[in-house]
């Protein structure tokens, strides 16, 4: 009889165990793998060497753009949040690595219970006091006071790897963390270099409009001359004083610009005021020799962001591994030593000491919806790091090749507006000798004066896209961090 509720027993205790198994063989292991197919290059171009190479002091030349890289870097907040980030990610390491190790905790406890008289540790209690067998210290008090002082520990044994899948998405994302980190000074050194580039184009274009306001003022003294001679009219000094005032209204507009300018670059330098030492002009500025950018494939390897979207979806392939062996059963150990007493007095008796081994496995039944729903969550999660970093390495081949386009346009398109800069100045020196002779109108003056000015405004802007796509370029291609 007793064999056959043995063997009941055991096929139960089987059945119950490959019930739990193909459960969690319905949830398959999945890798989620990027499948997008990135070009071999960006312009037809197969050569490796890459401007992401160059050292940041390489890069940069200006000793004063250098400094408030530097300082930025240092005191900027955002790299300092960065960097919390990635001391989180390490505790966050530190903690999954003791889920592989037994917790062992110092217990000091003290309790008191009164026993029924109909409950088996009453009636126990009871006849055990009344027993010849027993001295007086073994006598049990009522009500029972329990004394336990001495160490307990738990250890749930790693079968299935989940422990270790979990440990390894910790490590994945403290790797994710310092891209981050790396992506955050990439970023802020973009912030800085583009703000710097355009407030050397400011300043280029102040000295413009102050160039210009003298050219203006001083034909406007040489029409009033003539409205005094009767070579000319009212509506002609109205006319040059109205160009003036133009010209001049400039200046306060820029002046505008470059007071924002420098606070934001206060901002990033995390300071609250005060002048950016610049001592460069943008025009005398030379690019790097170097302004390349290799081939897509470098950009997977360089590139932060997208590094850091890789690490994010190694992390939840991890989770993934991780989630599924919680449909498995777990083993764990629960052993104690230390000195246990119904009284203080003999608590630290030899006698007193006791310990014990309790293991036990336990397995999902009731609770199994949580762990679908944490699954199907988990899943979710993988696809969407997934879709994010295909998204970063779509953003990178797009940015990479909008700079490389840039670049050269712009300099294309310097060149001509160069040229034509050129041919305004001297067209308002011819018509300015025109008109003295009599040979040109006033109007002439106006536009050739108004012209010049727009295009060196142009310019001067025309040149600061050129570097402002030279520093989006080092950026798209994952240098400026090192």
């Amino acid at each position: 009889m007793r064999t056959n509720k043995a063997v009941h027993l055991y096929i139960f205790i089987i059945s119950l165990l490959f019930c739990i198994i193909t459960g969690c063989k319905n949830y398959k292991a999945t890798v989620l793998q990027n499948n997008i197919a990135i070009p071999e290059t960006f312009t037809g171009n197969t050569d490796t060497t890459t401007v992401a190479n160059l050292p940041l002091k390489q890069f940069f030349t200006d000793t004063c753009l250098l400094h408030l890289i530097d300082t930025a870097v240092t005191a900027n907040p955002d790299i300092q949040s960065a960097l919390q980030r990635v001391e989180i990610a390490g505790a966050n390491l530190q903690s999954s690595r003791s889920w592989l190790m037994p917790s062992i905790d110092f217990n000091a406890t003290a309790g008191i219970e009164k026993y029924g008289d109909y409950t088996m540790n009453g009636v126990g209690n009871y006849d055990t006091n009344l027993s010849p067998n027993i001295n007086s210290k073994q006598r049990i008090p009522g009500p029972s006071p329990d004394y336990f002082v001495g160490f307990r520990s738990s250890w749930e044994i790693d079968l299935w790897g989940k422990f270790h899948h979990q440990k390894a998405a910790s490590f994945t994302r403290f790797l994710a963390s310092r891209s981050a980190y790396k992506l955050a000074v990439t970023s802020l050194t973009a912030q800085v270099a583009t703000l710097y580039y355009q407030l050397l184009a400011l300043d280029n274009e102040r000295q413009v409009i102050e160039k210009n306001i003298t050219l203006q003022k001083n034909a406007l003294e040489i029409i009033r001359i003539q409205k005094l001679g009767g070579r000319a009219t009212e509506l002609a000094v109205q006319q040059f004083e109205a160009q003036l005032a133009r010209t001049q209204s400039l200046r306060f507009g820029v002046a505008q610009q470059i007071t924002e300018t420098e606070n934001q670059l206060n901002f990033l330098t995390g300071k609250f005021t005060g002048t950016v030492r610049r001592d460069s002009s943008i025009h005398t500025l030379k690019l790097p020799g170097v302004l390349q950018a290799g081939i897509p494939t470098q950009l997977l390897l360089n590139r932060p962001d997208i590094r850091q979207a890789e690490l994010e979806l190694a992390a939840m392939n991890a989770d993934i591994k991780a989630v599924r062996k919680a449909f498995l059963p777990s083993l764990t150990i629960s052993p104690y030593v230390g000195y246990n007493a119904f009284k203080t007095a003999l608590l630290f008796d030899s006698g007193s000491l006791g310990y014990g081994l309790l293991g036990g496995i336990t397995a999902p039944i009731f609770n199994r919806k949580r762990l679908k729903a944490d699954y199907a969550r988990t899943m979710a999660e993988g696809k969407q790091a997934l879709y994010h970093y295909q998204k970063v390495i779509l953003n990178g081949f797009m940015e990479v090749s909008n700079s490389i386009k840039g670049i050269e346009n712009y300099n294309d398109y310097y060149s001509f507006k160069l040229q034509e800069v050129k041919s305004l100045k001297n067209a308002v020196d011819v018509a300015g000798d025109l008109f003295l002779v009599g040979r040109a109108n006033y109007l002439e003056i106006i536009t050739a004066q108004r012209s010049v000015l727009d295009a060196e405004l142009e310019l001067a802007n025309t040149k600061k896209n050129i570097f402002l796509n030279a520093v989006n370029l080092y950026r798209a291609t994952g240098g400026g961090w090192k």
